[in-house]
């Protein structure tokens, strides 16, 4: 089994499990659920923003602990002061050391969108990402086959919520683009063996169609690749491990939103 298989297997069974805890329909009533969500597309081409997707994550499979110690709201408020276009926080326990918590408390001092990244198996998390205070979910074409993006995003569209596909190359790209996406990300670390390369993104950024926000997830650790991607059409770009690992998040986008 590759790790992205471990994981899945393991949300698997952690959905199975809350679902017993907490009903969809018991989240449907929670505070959260019932407010509008800010436009990921607005954001992205906002011109008094800089177009990252700025992320909170404590660790990784690949790289065990980043970042244990800093404060999520200091984090993401940071993130927001120094222009970015939206807030990605990672809930996924197990393996990143995440949690929904994280999410509320970034909702509480956001007024930018929030993406709920987790590696998402079933309509009940795209709940759960809109009663927690998410605007945005991932959906992961590694993981999902071409009717589970397509009954997905339609799911996650009729929640008022925004839908960022990511994808790994071609195949993943041709089988999974429907009406209810709203960006298309191209993950420059393959989640079978974490190996990253920005060739991906250069490789399909003509081969995603136009009407699509662009974002290239992954790899990004100096503001001119950030030129070199904006050259080719990309719009969106998910910076999280190069923020994360310094002392200082939220100094490091602030030092590195200053040179674009």
């Amino acid at each position: 089994m590759t790790i992205l298989d471990k994981i899945v297997k393991r949300k698997r069974e952690e959905v199975a499990l809350v679902k017993e805890k907490v009903s969809l329909e018991e989240l449907e009533k929670y505070p959260l659920f019932g407010r509008s969500c800010y436009s990921l597309r607005e954001s992205i081409l906002d011109p008094l923003k800089n177009g990252i997707i700025a992320e909170y994550k404590r660790a990784s499979p690949s790289k065990g602990i980043i970042n244990g110690s800093a404060s999520v709201q200091e984090v993401v408020k940071g993130y927001q002061e120094a222009g970015a276009s939206a807030i990605s926080v990672l809930t996924d326990q197990d393996f990143f050391q995440g949690s929904l918590t994280d999410l509320t408390e970034a909702r509480e001092v956001l007024q930018i969108p929030l993406l709920r990244k987790e590696f998402i198996v079933d309509k009940y998390q795209i709940a759960e990402a809109k009663a927690y205070g998410a605007d945005i979910i991932l959906l992961i074409a590694a993981c999902l086959g071409t009717l589970e993006v397509r009954e997905l995003s339609k799911y996650a569209k009729s929640l008022g919520l925004n839908v960022l596909l990511e994808v790994h190359n071609e195949e993943e790209l041709n089988r999974s683009i429907f009406p209810s996406i709203d960006a298309i990300g191209v993950n420059n670390r393959n989640l079978k063996d974490f190996e990253v390369s920005l060739d991906h993104s250069y490789s399909l950024v003509n081969k995603m169609p136009a009407d699509f926000i662009k974002v290239s997830e992954s790899g990004i650790s100096d503001p001119a690749t950030i030129q070199e991607l904006k050259k080719v059409g990309f719009q969106g770009f998910l910076i999280g491990e190069n923020f994360m690992k310094t002392k200082d998040p939220a100094g490091a986008i602030k030092e590195f939103a200053g040179q674009l």
